[in-house]
C-alpha cells in the first residue's frame, strides 16, 4: 500500500506493540471462548476479534477510541483503523 494511503493514526505508530499472551484477556476473566486475536497499538491490550461471541476489541475501541489494531495471529501482518475504516498489511 502507498504511503499517502496509510491513515494518519497508523502513520504515528513508531513501533507495532505484540500480543504478550496468546489469549483474550477479558475471554479468560469470563470463561469464554475466542475465534481470533488483535492487539491494540495504543496501549497493548490483546483480545477477541468481531467473529467472537463478545467482540472484546471493537467494545474496548468504543470505550478508549483507541483508533489501531493489529492481528495477534500467527503469520498475519495487517492494521486496522476503526477511525477511519482504513486496512494495511506490513
Amino acid at each position: 500500500m502507498a504511503q499517502e494511503e496509510i491513515c494518519p493514526h497508523m502513520k504515528a505508530l513508531q513501533e507495532l506493540k505484540q500480543a504478550t499472551k496468546y489469549e483474550c484477556e477479558e475471554c479468560v476473566k469470563i470463561g469464554s471462548d475466542w475465534v481470533h486475536l488483535r492487539t491494540c497499538q495504543t496501549c497493548g491490550a490483546t483480545l477477541c476479534c468481531d467473529q467472537s461471541p463478545h467482540q472484546h476489541m471493537t467494545a474496548h475501541n468504543h470505550q478508549t477510541h483507541h483508533p489501531v489494531i493489529s492481528s495477534a495471529e500467527p503469520g498475519e501482518r495487517w492494521l486496522y483503523c476503526y477511525e477511519d475504516d482504513s486496512f494495511a498489511e506490513y
